[in-house]
């Protein structure tokens, strides 16, 4: 072990000011590795969920769904910057559906709350230093939120990046920014304590926090899940919901063999050579939604008792000092997932959700649906399904990846999807307005092309 390069780079976190809990939580993980951990979680080690409660099941009234709102905070997770669709400022502040923002939609969706309940929820955004000030901007539209009890955000920690070589502090003169990265979205957790939040919610009878992404505009707050908590006392519930053929990749929730506990498991954590167990739907039927309940007592009470290492399962992430440049130095970014912290309270549960509580926007093939006429907002400015039937699979090429190329060639929004089974497009291909995609369509193009207005797409079309 390397006491030399640990003691440079906890010494490197004081430096900028970074709060002790999370210099202990870097410290515990930076041993784990110097001493081999993988992240990894055998197949033979778990057994698959059995049957779950589901949300629709529930019976609440409205007088519980009031109460239970006046005890939730929203926190939602702002810091992605959306890198890999060509951005530099905060995803949220993309157009995601007629018209609106992704935190127009979010601020929305809370008033919304309070008009309907005449209780609403505080809404808490956990940012990062390029995300704050754009994100807090935007929230200015909304001055109801000015008035709540707790701030509108707090700042996400910082840990330095390693050199892979010797797991040192990695050093990158050409942009010094670049040598730090966050610590995975697991630090929520010690951030809210770090940032006295944790503390004013129980001073304010604040029982549970509603932890999500802010990219998920499906993951509203739901009154009768609040309710369910507090009538049942239960400390963490994870949201989670049927997996299908595009979730192979996405983590699922399994019952750890050795002490019975629900455990969360990723792509990051499959053991080499078991992707066919970790992919099989019928195995693991449940996917985790990143949809969490916590309660604020029993998060500062496991805080309190371990100095804020709550011990989640480390994640490692390999990478390049600077991402977009595969020749700079390797470097392990030390990461957890604010997920795995179901194995750490007792009595922890996992609840179904319909699919409508899962709606992420990771790459523009996402963002291409959600902007179709396929969805829209309805009273409570809640994300709805417009007919019946399987969401299309969307395949747009890399000349769409980028979200200036995207809406360069697609400047009237989407084409009608209404009666498409799948959209795959190959070609730099600019689609004009009224266009219409039915059943299966595949547009192939060499060059530059165009589709033009009033088009009706259906099989395989090849543009000169």
């Amino acid at each position: 072990m390397n006491q030399d390069a640990l003691d440079k780079a906890l010494s490197k976190m004081r430096e900028r000011g970074v709060d002790e809990r999370a210099v202990s939580v870097f410290e515990s993980y930076w041993r784990q590795l110097a001493e081999g951990a993988q992240g990894t979680i055998p197949e033979d080690s778990i057994e698959p969920m059995g049957d779950l409660p589901e949300l629709s099941d529930l019976d609440v009234s409205d007088e519980e769904r009031r109460a239970a709102l006046g005890q939730v905070a929203i926190v939602k997770l702002n810091g992605g910057l959306g890198t890999s669709m060509g951005m530099s400022g905060p995803k949220t502040a993309l157009v995601a559906l007629e018209g609106l923002t992704f935190l127009d939609v979010i601020a929305r969706q809370v008033v919304a709350l309070g008009e309907r309940y005449g209780v609403r929820p505080p809404l808490v955004l956990m940012n990062s230093f390029r995300t704050r000030e754009v994100s807090l901007e935007l929230l200015e539209a909304y001055p109801e939120l000015r008035d709540q009890s707790l701030p509108l955000d707090f700042l996400q920690s910082a840990e330095p990046k390693l050199d892979a070589e010797d797991l040192s502090p990695v050093e990158w003169p050409t942009d010094p920014s670049l040598e730090w990265c966050p610590p995975g979205h697991g630090d929520v957790y010690v951030s809210l304590a770090a940032s006295g939040i944790l503390t004013q919610m129980q001073e304010q009878g604040i029982r549970y926090i509603f932890l999500s992404n802010a990219d998920n505009l499906g993951a509203s707050c739901d009154p009768d899940i609040a309710a369910w908590l507090l009538r049942e006392g239960i400390p963490y519930a994870a949201e989670v919901t049927e997996r299908t053929a595009n979730d192979r990749k996405g983590g699922h929730l399994a019952i750890r063999r050795e002490d019975g506990r629900l455990i969360l498991r990723d792509t990051a954590m499959v053991l080499e050579g078991e992707d066919h167990y970790f992919q099989d739907n019928q195995r693991h039927q449940w996917f985790h939604t990143n949809n969490l309940w916590v309660s604020v007592d029993a998060l500062a009470e496991r805080l309190e008792s371990t100095g804020g290492v709550l011990g989640l399962p480390i994640v490692i992430n390999r990478k390049t000092v600077d991402p977009t440049d595969r020749s700079s130095t390797k470097v392990i970014q030390i990461e957890s997932a604010m997920g795995t912290a179901i194995e750490r309270f007792e009595g922890s549960q996992a609840i179904r959700v319909p699919r409508t509580r899962f709606r992420p926007v990771k790459t523009t093939n996402e963002l291409l649906l959600l902007r179709s006429d396929l969805f829209e907002l309805d009273d409570d400015s809640l994300v709805r399904r417009v007919g019946e039937g399987r969401d299309p699979a969307i395949d747009l090429d890399d000349h769409y990846q980028l979200i200036a190329d995207f809406d360069r060639l697609l400047p009237h929004g989407s084409p009608s999807l209404a009666g498409c089974s799948s959209l795959a497009v190959s070609g730099e291909v600019t689609f004009g307005s009224d266009v219409s995609c039915v059943g299966d369509v595949e547009v192939v193009a060499d060059g530059v092309a165009s589709v033009p207005d009033g088009t009706r797409l259906e099989g395989r079309h090849e543009l000169t």
